[in-house]
């Protein structure tokens, strides 16, 4: 079974895709033990791109922080 090729970058793209895997379940077009498994994943690819997306922050205001010095 082929999803087709996604690009998940944001935790919007993430949103989308598990709401559309839990679509597909409900409408019986996905398997529920495979939905588990890309469930998991999903949810590491969450916290991937949040503590990604802290880190650029953090970053990003150490830099301002020196910047003033």
């Amino acid at each position: 079974m082929c999803m087709g090729k996604r690009r998940l970058k944001s935790l919007q793209d993430v949103r989308r895709y598990l709401a559309d895997v839990i679509n597909r379940v409900e409408d019986g077009r996905l398997d529920p033990n495979l939905a588990g498994r890309v469930g998991y994943l999903v949810n590491v690819l969450r916290a991937v791109i949040e503590k990604s997306d802290l880190e650029i922050r953090v970053a990003a205001l150490e830099k301002q922080i020196g910047d003033r010095k």
